[in-house]
């Protein structure tokens, strides 16, 4: 292992080395890091993931946490597990980024991907269930988080910097009651509209209907509809719609998969906050991500980073408006 320029010059820094390597000796907690390299897992989803009872899943996340391969992110009553970035100390992040490539180049067990795909579908069918439930009165719950006043004029600012001139093909995943298609409409001269609830699609449905939008598609879908449309749209928007998603990550990937070289990601999402009855009033899985965990995955799914906007609003949220250019 190729520990970089930067010396091991202190005694704590052997005792982070060692905890590093003990940590990544035991073949479930290297198992456990490459279940985390996409997404972050409660302890209670990991314990299914694994078959695992709880006691032991939590000894081997206070391992791996120790060592610094992972980190801890409170979500209401909830802790929630993902892969570290960074090494506690600038001179151990060679060696962790030595194990982690090391860990992301072994393919998951059958029963871990098994295990996983359970614990995404659940969160999905949660995701539905909400938006089936409270499709009539959404806009008013969600409005209770992020007006979309205090950020549509951003929002709008940035698609007519990003596209002064139109352009051939505009994705919107999520499109919710379709408050931002009249916008997309005119700046294109086709537009997808890809919603996974039925429900919210009749409300987009209305919008175009009330507003003659004829060159706006609606699609009854997930994220891989996006990935079907291989590498063709010039631009994808995904508008407060990633923390309702089952994996963040993997949705970044399939919108990436949809963008030509050159397209552009408008990517506008919550903050992290801590203010839990978000999930319960608006159906969100996730609160919110941290700007670099975004950047992260938006790198990892080919993505390179442009523009950003973070604005505060007046109820304690704050809202990040990123924009990702698809290289090559």
């Amino acid at each position: 292992m190729t520990l970089g320029a930067t010396p091991l010059q202190t005694p704590g820094s052997y005792e982070g080395l060692s905890r590093l390597c003990r940590a990544a000796g035991d073949p479930l907690r290297v198992e456990i890091l490459r279940s985390l390299a996409r997404d972050a897992y409660g302890v209670l989803e990991l314990c299914q993931i694994f078959g695992m009872r709880q006691p032991a899943m939590s000894h081997h996340l206070k391992v791996l946490a120790e060592a610094g391969l992972v980190q801890r992110r409170r979500e209401g009553t909830s802790i929630y597990y993902s892969r570290s970035h960074r090494a506690m100390a600038e001179e151990l992040d060679p060696p962790l980024q030595a194990i982690l490539a090391a860990v992301d180049r072994l393919e998951l067990e059958e029963a871990t991907a098994r295990g996983i795909a359970a614990v995404q579908e659940a969160r999905a069918l949660s995701s539905r269930g909400f938006f089936a439930a409270n499709a009539p009165k959404f806009h008013a719950q969600q409005e209770l988080i992020a007006p979309c006043a205090q950020y549509a004029g951003a929002v709008g600012e940035l698609l007519a910097a990003l596209l002064p001139g139109g352009c051939a093909l505009a994705v919107e995943l999520g499109p919710g009651d379709g408050w931002l298609l009249p916008a997309l409409a005119r700046r294109s001269r086709r537009v997808v509209a890809i919603d996974n609830a039925p429900e919210m699609l009749a409300q987009a449905r209305q919008r175009c209907t009330a507003e003659r939008l004829a060159n706006v598609e609606l699609v009854h879908g997930d994220s891989a509809a996006a990935r079907a449309l291989a590498a063709t749209a010039d631009l994808v928007v995904a508008n407060m719609v990633l923390h309702h998603t089952a994996s963040p990550a993997g949705v970044l990937r399939d919108l990436a998969a949809a963008l030509r070289p050159g397209g552009l990601l408008l990517l506008t999402d919550l903050c992290a906050h801590a203010q839990a009855w978000a999930r319960e009033a608006c159906g969100d899985l996730w609160l919110g991500f941290a700007p670099e965990a975004l950047s992260h995955w938006s790198g990892a799914a080919g993505l390179e980073e442009g523009e950003s906007v973070y604005l505060a609003l007046r109820n304690g949220f704050r809202i990040q408006v990123r924009v990702f250019h698809r290289t090559a």
